[in-house]
């Protein structure tokens, strides 16, 4: 199910998300939790789904995304973050040895081991005064959550009931 504002107004469709029952070791208790299913949404979908709610071509809508990484990543590499907006902000972090050192000195980029994108939804404020209310774009949606009863690529079964079905971490 899914929620898009076509060229002449907004049409809402209740959006379906799963979940199944997960009890943690660590606790031992119970949680509900996401489970993603089917494939992956390809560029090429995405593409076809911009150009229909905008003017224009899916040609012209997979250039850019196809570009976009790569433009993003010049310029998290040079310090900054991107915002994008209906979406939220990408920077990058740097990834180091868990250990730390003692001293100040001791500090330098050979500690860095790995980068890591870090990924903020955009945030939008409705209201004012005290009944001013925060949304976070992306996940500021009408998600109806149903229990997954199917399978998932994690699970010990053997293979998925969907392509490239999974648990969402």
């Amino acid at each position: 199910l899914l929620t898009f504002l076509p060229l002449h107004g907004i049409k809402t469709i209740k959006i379906m998300a799963f979940y199944k029952k997960t009890k943690m070791k660590v606790n031992g208790k119970w949680y509900p939790k996401s489970v993603l299913v089917g494939s992956p949404i390809s560029t090429e979908q995405v593409a076809k789904r911009l150009a229909a709610e905008s003017t224009v071509s899916p040609a012209d809508v997979r250039a850019v995304l196809t570009a976009l990484g790569g433009v993003m990543g010049d310029f998290m590499a040079q310090g900054r973050s991107v915002k994008l907006d209906g979406v939220g902000s990408f920077y990058f972090t740097a990834a180091t040895n868990k250990n730390g050192v003692a001293t100040e000195k001791e500090v330098t980029a050979n500690l860095i081991n790995g980068v890591r994108v870090r990924f903020i939804p955009e945030t939008r404020y409705r209201g004012g005064g005290k009944g001013r209310v925060s949304t976070r774009g992306l996940s500021d949606v009408d998600i109806e959550w149903e229990e997954w009863k199917g399978k998932t690529a994690s699970d010990d079964s053997g293979s998925p009931s969907t392509p490239g079905g999974s648990e969402h971490p």
